[in-house]
């Protein structure tokens, strides 16, 4: 199977086409959808470097005619690793890869024993774009929490806590489940088309029925410049401007929320070193702004030594972070299997795409919801540390599920 990659001409809404396809990226400029898939490529062992080196050597080896030899064209796969690094995952290979890249530039990929021409893409492209939108709108809406939050804050929180306090470990991420099941299947076009318009400033993703919109940047490489942007420390947003902007200030000047950001700074620093010449983190955390929560986040740059590791080596490394986990990561992740009661599935996981030549980017998939016909299921998590109390905990959820419910509540 060989790829082939033109300059595209049309002027798709690619945002549209990923809602149509289910298969969508969009991130700074970037915007990558996919129509069909062409191949499969299965992670069936723990993601480590050697399986990362050998998924991308599959993936290199599907490269063939390139026009426009850029980050992201050639064979390019979209993927969505699980919580749990132990579980399978696999790269999906679309048939028809369309890409908006930096600067304006436009190019479609077409993959397979025989791949398609360029205006064969559009052409399905186009009539994917035209299909009616008939679907029913739901009616009715069931919501459940599996572990009841009065539990989760009293039981496992607590719990937590006092283990964290006896020296088990400095920090948890907890997350709870919430589970909706609506009265027709979910429509993923609306779902999408909705996220992408109501964060604008998201990273944007669908894949297999697992949708999101993270402001979370995991890991990206182009070349040998690698970038990140964790977020760690959360305080919930208020209508009114003076006290929406005192909780920014208040989360910047909390020691709690600084501490759990540095631990998530500093482990990034050192997993990601290995691999580098150079890499650096800004001093100080800056406020990062969401339409449902404010987040201290810090940008990290460096540059990557020679051959430079590929983007799923970089996250085989870096997943998942203090963030997500906790700190330290084998005892966190450990814990959180005990106590949590639910299968994160992809939550939490990495999310993103890769190019045969080992360039891509991979963002955090929280704030996302998992779609199966008529049911939704979605986490949110917080960072417990010594610290923490477990009725702000619980808050924080809620404001966290903000990203997401109203999206689902008005298909």
């Amino acid at each position: 199977m060989k790829s082939v990659t033109h300059r595209l001409d049309a002027d798709l809404d690619l945002v549209a086409l990923g809602a149509a396809s289910g298969m969508l990226w969009r991130r700074d400029g970037r915007t990558i959808a996919g129509v069909g898939t062409a191949a499969r490529i299965p992670i069936t062992t723990a993601l480590t470097s050697a399986t990362a080196r050998e998924v991308q050597t599959q993936l290199a080896e599907m490269a063939g005619q390139d026009d426009i030899d850029l980050p992201g064209s050639g064979p390019l796969a979209l993927v969505s690793l699980p919580f749990d690094t132990s579980a399978p995952a696999e790269l999906v290979v679309p048939e028809s890869i369309f890409v908006h890249g930096p600067e304006g530039r436009r190019w479609v990929t077409n993959s397979g024993d025989s791949p398609a021409t360029a205006d064969e893409a559009v052409g399905r492209a186009v009539a994917l774009l035209d299909e009616k939108d008939n679907d029913p709108q739901p009616t009715e809406v069931q919501l459940h929490s599996p572990i009841a939050p009065e539990t989760w804050r009293d039981e496992i929180v607590g719990d937590v806590i006092s283990r964290i306090r006896a020296g088990e470990l400095s920090k948890a991420v907890l997350a709870r489940e919430l589970r909706l099941r609506f009265d027709t299947p979910i429509n993923q076009r609306r779902v999408v088309a909705r996220l992408a318009e109501a964060h604008p400033n998201a990273i944007v993703f669908a894949l297999d029925g697992f949708v999101g919109a993270s402001p979370e940047l995991l890991v990206a490489r182009t070349d040998d410049v690698v970038r990140a942007h964790p977020l760690a420390g959360t305080a919930p947003r208020a209508s009114a401007p003076d006290v929406d902007q005192r909780m920014a200030a208040d989360l910047l000047a909390s020691t709690k929320n600084q501490w759990e950001h540095r631990i998530t700074i500093d482990w990034l620093l050192k997993e990601l070193l290995p691999f580098c010449s150079y890499v650096d983190a800004e001093p100080e955390p800056s406020i990062v702004s969401l339409p449902n929560v404010h987040h201290l986040g810090t940008r990290v740059e460096g540059r990557l030594s020679e051959p430079p590791a590929s983007v799923l080596e970089l996250v085989a490394a870096l997943h998942p972070t203090p963030a997500v986990g906790g700190n330290p990561q084998g005892q966190a992740v450990q814990l959180i299997a005990e106590v949590e009661g639910a299968d994160r599935g992809r939550y939490a996981g990495a999310t993103g795409w890769l190019d045969g030549s080992g360039n891509g980017a991979f963002c955090v998939a929280i704030r996302s919801a998992q779609l199966d016909g008529c049911n939704a299921s979605l986490f949110a998590g917080v960072g417990v540390v010594g610290d923490s109390d477990p009725v702000a905990e619980l808050e924080e959820t809620r404001s966290k599920f903000q990203a997401m419910l109203p999206v689902l509540l008005r298909l």
